[in-house]
């Protein structure tokens, strides 16, 4: 027997399924409304467009605004 045929498993051919577009597309739509939302959240709630009022918001996302470069103060 040789050594590459004991440590190679026998495989068939192997494929994957293909997924129609009617199936990803409304995920894919919906993560992307979830992540213009976390970016709003990071980005813009503070001031003249805050949705909520205080800094609770702003606080939470701090350290967050400046990883992803927003200038916050």
């Amino acid at each position: 027997m040789p050594i590459q045929a004991a440590f190679s498993p026998a495989r068939d051919d192997l494929s994957l399924p293909a997924l129609p577009l009617s199936q990803i597309l409304p995920w894919a739509v919906f993560a992307g409304l979830l992540l213009m939302l976390a970016l709003y959240f990071v980005g813009a709630e503070q001031g003249a467009t805050a949705i909520f009022s205080g800094t609770a918001v702003h606080e939470f996302v701090h350290d967050g605004r400046h990883l992803l470069g927003f200038p916050c103060h």
